[in-house]
């Protein structure tokens, strides 16, 4: 009976075995199938075989889709692009591309975003938007430095191209075209690309014919007709005649010029033939002898595969007869275990219904309570702001004793009530997975310095002496994350401050040790207040929890900065430590690695003196405030008028726009939602005309996606409301200091 169960085993599994291995073979099968149709469109493309394209553009993107096969979707997407491009159909390029781009960024496939990107530059370039078409450029050249494939310098030529046209075609600067170009020509290949190797040389010779360097010209111009005849790029054949046609013409000799000039009309007749040929086709095939034939065709093709099938099933039917035979033999004596099985697989289906079920109502519950949190957060910003506004308005006009200590409290209410915002979509991003870790390089001593700077208010009120250790042997320029380590270190050294009165806090960072360019420091943060008891030394990194509420009482708080530190520094591959006896101090740690960017040039001294406050450049300025909320216009033209700035309001956008022509403002401080035209779409026509003046968003919406695409629209800076005046005037002070150091 022993044998008998082996021989069952087997069977079935190889039976198995073979399901699973056709089944991959199929897909495998779908996806050559898919790679070969792709390949076909892009030359159909270049080719201006536009009907044959579509047809084969259509066809793979049903295979890709039933296979649900992202790449090749994403591919076949960014290929309509180009047709679309080709065509003059911008709108449905644009489409086309923004799809492509979408699956591309959620599969993190670096190398097609490169090439979307790219393609995304082309559009730009054809509706004369010069710098976001080098701006996207840009960020196609860094996602392909990501993708790590060997072939950067083939990439690289074809950025140089797209940058020689934009110098030609929109700068009118054909020495810079031409440097781009020869760039270009050094790895671009014409073997492995030869539609952007003929292209390249349609280019140099447009260059060389504005450079009047007329012999060149003629030269690049035969080698990409030569290029473009051999491999039928019928678009690029008339375009290399029409080059060769004004060049002669420019030279005098109008009977090369004519005779170019006909070849090239010749071909564009000969284009719109193919087209117009392809158009009647399609129209009369359902009815004539080639629909016949393709239907025969696809029968032949479908009774090949039909007889594959057979073959499969006569193998399948074999096995299955084999397997019902020995099944037959083992009954009797698996009938009890088979009863068994089927009971215990029943109750296992059914447990896994409900934890499927209770799975998909936790994710739903989670993103209602993550909508929730961002959605009423943002709402209580507007209204805050108006609070924290007044406020400061009021405590600067000279309130008597009894009106200062209640606007200190309101002061301190609202202030507290901002940090509880700030904090909850801090959590609520953590939480959600929308924080990523962005690598930058900075001078780690002026970020902490800064960090002290923005703290030192805090500090003086409650009588704290801060004491900054920094090593010697520590490098000079790191790369990482500023802004989450910066994070880090307000919420902990806020934290000493919140529990430390009359005494000392230590900040320390020291190497911990160098290899190669990269270095691993360690950060202390040491304190001598309150402290913490041992028993809620393990619970004090959870959401809203604090030592005691007695502590709670004392010196308020809600309970989620140190849950923050955690977070963020579980995401950079860290985690924080804590030493502390109640009633002498605590003291927390942690070590982040960098990678070096600038060595230590020399020693500097182990204690720093915190940096001054910045020089105020704000008199005599003319500021422009662009709000539809009547009360956040008075509150924001008050305090800036307050330091003796001159202050104009515009109710939305478009009179902003107007404003601006007409005026001549320092800055620009613009609300984002405005009825209207918004304050992105009032920044990009202002842009149009006005490319120096420092614009910052000043809104109650708090930005989570990537801000790539808000800074590409002419944006300075952002400036969330509520703020604290004095980082108000650090940001406006920063871009004004800009000016006068460019005047």
């Amino acid at each position: 009976m022993n044998k008998l169960k082996l021989t069952y085993f087997l069977l079935f599994t190889c039976f198995l075995i073979f399901s699973t291995s056709a089944q991959n073979q199929n897909r495998e099968k779908i996806t050559r199938q898919i790679d070969s149709l792709l390949k076909s469109a892009e030359l159909s493309v270049n080719r201006y075989e536009f009907d044959k394209a579509t047809d084969e553009l259509n066809r793979s993107l049903e295979l890709a889709q039933d296979i649900n096969h992202k790449r090749n979707i994403a591919l076949a997407s960014s290929i309509s692009s180009k047709l679309n491009y080709i065509q003059h159909n911008y709108s449905d390029a644009t489409t086309a591309i923004n799809r492509a781009i979408a699956i591309q960024r959620e599969i993190l496939d670096e190398k097609g975003l490169a090439y979307s990107y790219l393609s995304f530059s082309k559009i730009l370039i054809s509706q004369k938007e010069r710098q976001r078409a080098m701006d996207y450029l840009n960020l196609s050249e860094s996602h392909y430095k990501k993708s790590n494939n060997k072939d950067l310098d083939q990439y690289l030529s074809l950025l140089n191209l797209q940058r020689a046209i934009i110098f030609l075609n929109l700068d009118e600067s054909p020495d810079k075209a031409f440097q781009h170009l020869m760039k270009a020509k050094q790895d671009l290949d014409s073997l492995s690309n030869p539609y952007e190797y003929a292209r390249l040389h349609y280019y140099l010779a447009r260059t060389e014919l504005r450079r009047e360097n007329y012999p060149e010209a003629i030269k690049y111009a035969n080698i990409a007709l030569g290029i473009a005849q051999q491999k039928k790029f019928i678009g690029m054949v008339m375009s290399s005649y029409n080059i060769l046609s004004q060049i002669y013409e420019v030279q005098g000799n109008t009977e090369e010029a004519l005779s170019y000039l006909k070849l090239a009309n010749t071909e564009r007749d000969r284009l719109f033939d193919i087209n117009k040929k392809a158009l009647a086709k399609d129209l009369y095939s359902k009815y004539g002898n080639d629909a016949l034939k393709s239907e025969i065709k696809e029968l032949a093709a479908q009774r090949e595969e039909n007889e594959r099938s057979l073959k499969v099933n006569k193998l399948t039917t074999i096995l299955s007869v084999a397997l019902i035979t020995i099944l037959s033999l083992l009954t009797l004596s698996l009938y009890k275990n088979n009863n068994l099985r089927a009971r215990a697989n029943g109750l296992l289906q059914k447990k896994n219904r409900e934890l499927t079920l209770a799975k998909e109502n936790a994710e739903r519950a989670t993103t209602a309570k993550a909508q929730f949190l961002s959605t009423i957060t943002h709402e209580l910003r507007t209204p805050l702001y108006a609070v924290t506004g007044l406020t400061h308005l009021l405590l600067e006009e000279n309130p008597t004793p009894n009106q200062k200590e209640h606007l200190n409290s309101l002061k301190f209410s609202g202030e507290y009530l901002l940090s509880l915002i700030n904090n909850i979509l801090d959590l609520n991003k953590l939480e959600a997975n929308k924080v990523e870790i962005v690598k930058s390089s900075f001078d780690l001593k002026k970020r902490i310095s800064d960090v002290l700077v923005a703290l030192k208010n805090s500090a003086d009120d409650k009588n704290i002496d801060i004491h900054f250790d920094f090593g010697k042997n520590i490098p000079k320029k790191l790369k990482g994350d500023p802004l989450k380590l910066s994070q880090i270190l307000i919420n902990l050294i806020g934290n000493s401050i919140k529990f430390t009165e009359d005494g000392d806090i230590w900040i320390k960072v020291e190497l911990i040790e160098q290899v190669k360019d990269e270095v691993s420091l360690h950060f202390e943060i040491k304190d001598n207040g309150e402290g913490i008891s041992k028993e809620k030394q393990k619970a004090i990194f959870e959401n809203f929890t604090q030592g005691s509420t007695q502590i709670n009482r004392k010196f308020g708080g809600t309970g989620l900065g140190l849950s923050i530190v955690k977070n963020l520094l579980t995401l950079m591959g860290s985690e924080i430590s804590l030493e502390s006896d109640l009633g002498k101090g605590s003291k927390f740690s942690f070590d982040l690695n960098f990678i070096i960017v600038e060595s230590a040039s020399k020693p500097a001294e182990t204690k720093q003196k915190l940096p001054v406050k910045n020089e105020d450049y704000l008199e005599d300025k003319e500021i422009l405030v662009v709000e539809d909320n009547k009360i956040n216009q008075m509150i924001t033209k008050k305090i800036i008028e307050k330091n003796k700035a001159i202050c104009k309001v515009a109710d939305n956008g478009t009179t902003a726009i107007e404003m601006v022509k007409e005026g001549n403002f320092n800055l620009i401080l613009m609300d984002i939602h405005m009825p209207g035209i918004s304050g992105i779409d009032a920044t990009k026509e202002i842009r149009k005309f006005d490319t120096e003046i420092p614009i910052i968003a000043l809104t109650a919406v708090t930005l989570d996606e990537n801000l790539d695409e808000f800074y590409l629209n002419g944006f300075n800076d952002i400036i969330p409301k509520p703020y604290k005046t004095e980082e108000f005037f650090t940001k406006i002070n920063k871009y004004l200091a800009k000016q006068e150091a460019k005047a």
